[in-house]
């Protein structure tokens, strides 16, 4: 009986710590025919915006981190901007089942009294994906985007803006791209 406690309780906690250390991959495209030294402004594009289906909150909070972002790589925000910045959220369940068969040795069937028997651990999570596009704004031509793809965690307000700038400074240390010539 101790071994089986022993044994779930060490698979919650690596589960626990693989879901919670987990860092967010990121993936990022753009058009080669761009030189991004010319891009200096942004302005958020709204309309894009509008359409991310996410709530209020954590929309204002990706838009927040996004601005830091820009602005630490020497942006300003305009009302005539280069860029036009445009988001994409979106979240899933994931649900993994972890069976697990303990046996063990004994006299005959029906009578084991060294058997454990068969485990299964449930476990949910959510995966999210935040997409950032850059658009051109003079011809209005997606020119960049940066997709992170990570696990989220609702705990607390404070974590959650944690997750969500870690999200957003993972997506943007890609950009701009670097062009090998």
């Amino acid at each position: 009986m101790k071994k089986t406690i022993f044994t779930s309780l060490l698979a919650i906690i690596i589960m626990a710590t693989i879901t919670s250390c987990s860092s967010v991959q990121v993936v990022a495209d753009y058009d080669k025919q761009v030189n991004f030294d010319n891009f200096k402004t942004f302005a958020f594009y709204k309309p894009g915006i509008d359409k991310a289906e996410i709530n209020d909150l954590d929309k204002r909070r990706i838009l927040r981190a996004i601005e830091n972002e820009l602005i630490a790589k020497g942006f300003t925000k305009s009302e005539n901007p280069d860029l036009l910045v445009s988001i994409i959220a979106s979240s899933r369940e994931k649900i993994d089942v972890y069976n697990n068969f303990y046996g063990g040795y004994g006299w005959g069937w029906g009578w084991n009294p060294y058997f454990y028997g068969n485990y299964n651990n449930v476990s949910t999570t959510t995966e999210g994906s935040l997409y950032i596009d850059l658009i051109d704004a003079r011809k209005k031509e997606l020119v960049w985007q940066g997709q992170g793809v990570g696990y989220l965690n609702n705990a607390t307000t404070d974590k959650k803006e944690e997750r969500i700038n870690e999200f957003v400074s993972k997506i943007m240390e890609v950009y701009p791209p670097e062009i090998k010539k």
